[in-house]
């Protein structure tokens, strides 16, 4: 009988557990028609003239109690063009995290702090065609990594930072540290991201915006590894469900002097699903990249639509 009891307490918190625990599927569509000098018109899955990659994930959270909640995100990379998924089946994101009271202690793989610093005050929410991005990275460096482990400090009156740490063994024998510091309250953000790898040249971002309600403003100052540096400068300007973005990014480092142009319009068809049209000019890059452009052209035209889910 006192087993029987023992037993049926351990189903009934189980049973609890289960009730407070909470999995998600999610993803995003986005497909545009996009022309680039040298290149016909045709449509595009995860190209530069992408707002974003089309992708399927599944994240899930339990609350453990005493406010300690554990939580993991698995996300797939698909091309909508043609159903292709990446060649690593959870290539996007993998990891586990612990949360509570004192922050988030993640493991696994997933975008890297600096990355999220940059996010903080970038115009276009990361997209493909960002020309902050595809002028200079994240600081210079890569948007993922694998291994990291990474902590969280909880928000302090709109401050928080995020600290990530990848061992020597996992990095193909250099450590690194990747990092950010952000404050984010109201209208204004303001996000410092930096990562360094062993015996190589550090990676810092320093950047800003400002909401004034009838427009918004971001400028930033970069400084990549080796003798890439610059700036970048922009705004945005809302007219009801349309925004408008002008964004400049400019490298002026030893031996670099290329700006990349972009010009953004969105309409927003509901909370989720948005159409855009773009420009986007890429500066010479002195021939980094085949034909003398990170993204291959000198200028890209895309109209496409994307759906949140």
């Amino acid at each position: 009988m006192k087993k029987s009891l023992i037993a049926l307490a351990v189903l009934a918190a189980s049973g609890v557990a289960m009730a407070q625990s909470s999995v998600t599927m999610y993803g995003v569509a986005d497909l545009s028609l996009a022309k680039s000098n040298g290149v016909t018109a045709q449509m595009s899955g995860n190209g530069v003239m992408n707002n974003g990659n089309s992708r399927l994930g599944v994240r899930g959270v339990e609350d453990l109690g005493g406010g300690l909640k554990a939580s993991f995100n698995f996300e797939q990379g698909i091309n909508a063009e043609s159903g292709a998924t990446d060649a690593n089946t959870w290539q996007r994101n993998a990891w586990v995290a612990l949360s509570g009271g004192f922050g988030k202690f993640q493991l696994g793989r997933s975008l890297n702090p600096s990355f999220w610093g940059v996010v903080a005050w970038e115009l276009t929410g990361a997209a493909n065609y960002s020309a902050v991005f595809n002028q200079f990275g994240v600081a210079g460096g890569p948007f993922r990594n694998n291994s990291m482990f990474m902590y969280t400090t909880p928000n302090m009156g709109g401050f928080s930072g995020t600290l990530g740490y990848v061992a020597k063994p996992d990095n193909g024998g250099n450590a690194k540290v990747d990092m950010n510091l952000t404050y984010a309250n109201g209208p204004l953000a303001v996000a410092l991201s930096y990562f360094k790898v062993n015996s190589q040249p550090k990676g810092l971002a320093l950047g800003a915006a400002y909401d004034f309600g009838m427009f918004k403003l971001a400028a930033s100052l970069q400084d990549a590894p080796g003798a890439s540096k610059g700036f970048t400068l922009g705004g945005t300007v809302p007219v009801g469900p349309l925004a408008l973005t002008l964004d400049i990014a400019r490298e002026n480092g030893t031996g670099m002097k290329n700006t990349d142009f972009l010009v953004e319009a969105k309409y927003a068809l509901s909370k989720r699903t948005f159409t855009y049209a773009v420009f986007y000019k890429d500066g010479d890059a002195n021939g980094a990249a085949a034909g003398g452009y990170n993204t291959g052209a000198k200028n890209h035209f895309g109209l496409g639509i994307r759906h949140n889910f």
